[in-house]
Order: C-alpha cells, then structure tokens, then sequence
C-alpha cells in the first residue's frame, strides 16, 4: 500500500511541477493569439493593409508600429512624425479631460507604459502623446464602446 501512495504522491508532484512550468506559457499563449502586431515603413503602407488603422495617421509617418486586440477595439500606435507635430485633425487635451489609460491588456517593448501620464492631445477615440517627433497613441476598447452608445440617440 505504501508504494502505491508513493507512486500516487509522486505523480502528483510531477503534475504540479509541470503546472508550475508550462502553466505561465500557456497563459501567454492564450493572451497572445488574440493580439495582432505588425511593423509599417510608412503611414500610407499601414492604411492600406489595415482597415483598423486610424485615417488621421499622417500617410508621411514612418516607423511605424501596431499592436491591436483581435477581440475587442484595445490599440497601441507608435509612429515617427516627420514634422514633430499632432496630425490634423487632432486636438490638444487639458491634463485629466477624456483621457482614457492604456489598456492593460496590451503591451509592446516599443511603447512604454509612462507615456501614458503625459497626454498631448486626442486624434479620433485614441489618446496620444508626442515626445519630439514620436507620436504614441492608445485607445481603450470599452472607452470606445461608452462614446459609440453615447453618440447613438436612444430607442424609445
């Protein structure tokens, strides 16, 4: 009987260290297959590939980088600016008015989460920063979802 408690015991052990293992990679894989990521030379390059691209990046945006929730309206937008300038159409935005955080459920090495504290401005429902010529852009899925129900009249 004890060696079948040992055997069981063991099993078990096994099972929780491979828990302890994979579990985490599975996590991240599961988060990760409902992001889409990619990589533009140019702003007209990046319209033209994605419809989810924002009109009001400039078409002279280089550097351009992306990261979007495939599951939701969650984006992160990096672009190099070449006249160190918010696009048109975009307004300035006084500290704590319609700014929305970076949604938690993306991230990227190339945006850094600080940038968030230091709003420049609004371009469309996303929130921007622009530190010399680098333009950072978020946007919160369910800000979006609360302006889109806002803006649409009520059914009586």
């Amino acid at each position: 009987m004890s060696k079948v408690a040992l055997g069981v015991a063991g099993t078990g052990m096994a099972v929780a260290v491979a828990v302890v293992a994979v579990g985490p990679r599975v996590a991240d894989w599961y988060d990760d297959r409902h992001q889409e990521q990619a990589s533009y030379s140019t702003g007209s390059e990046a319209k033209a590939d994605r419809r989810s691209m924002p009109d009001w990046l400039p078409d002279n945006a280089s550097s351009v980088r992306y990261l979007m929730s495939t599951t939701g309206d969650d984006r992160l937008l990096r672009a190099t600016l070449p006249d160190g300038r918010l696009p048109a159409g975009c307004a300035t935005t006084l500290p704590g008015k319609g700014v929305h955080p970076a949604p938690v459920s993306l991230r990227a090495g190339w945006f850094p989460e600080s940038v968030t504290s230091k709003v420049s401005g609004t371009c469309g429902h996303y929130n921007v920063t622009l530190t010399g010529d680098q333009l950072y852009a978020w946007q919160d899925g369910a800000a979006v979802q609360a302006a889109l129900r806002a803006e649409r009249p009520a059914k009586h």
